[in-house]
């Protein structure tokens, strides 16, 4: 009994100089002056809706190229190895852009609206989020009228919570 208890008073002894060397308190690191200027220039609204726009863009672009590429035309037996190319090159850009745009506009509504109603709020949770998504999906689909409007609105801004929800962003 007496050996078991000194070896295990023997082997807690290191485990409480690790602890002790883990919980050494550090000075606090102020940010640089570069830091400081490039997080106020992403805080502005305008800036980070217009990088979400570009990368959404960017996304829809690359998007509309697999899509496109994987489309096969009806006659597809009776087409020479030209013809399919330029039909599918044709097919490849048409979708594109058409991504493209969808996308560009999608994120830089999305992410103008969440900025804006964020520092009108002064909070960052998933309410901001589910607003933008309802401005979002309101605005891209008001070309179908009040319903769908109001359709899209519910639609994105379920996809939008549910996204944050599974990306666990807020608490």
């Amino acid at each position: 009994m007496t050996e078991d208890s000194s070896n295990t008073s023997a082997a807690a002894a290191p485990a409480n100089a690790n602890e002790t060397e883990k919980t050494a308190i550090e000075p606090i690191k102020l940010p640089t002056i570069e830091e400081v200027r490039g997080q106020d220039i992403w805080n502005n609204c305008a800036v980070r809706s217009v990088a979400s726009g570009v990368m959404g863009g960017g996304l829809g672009l690359a998007m509309g190229l697999f899509l496109g590429a994987l489309e096969n035309p009806i006659h597809q037996d009776t087409m020479t190895g030209r013809q399919l190319f330029v039909y599918t090159a044709k097919t490849m850009g048409g979708k594109s852009w058409a991504s493209c745009k969808a996308f560009a506009v999608m994120g830089l509504v999305f992410s103008a609206a969440e900025c804006v109603v964020e520092k009108a709020r002064a909070k960052h949770d998933i309410t901001n989020t589910a607003i933008a998504g309802c401005v979002t999906g309101g605005t891209m689909s008001a070309k179908t009228g009040p319903k769908g409007a109001c359709f899209g609105c519910a639609g994105f801004a379920a996809f939008s919570v549910a996204i944050e929800k599974f990306l666990e962003r807020h608490e």
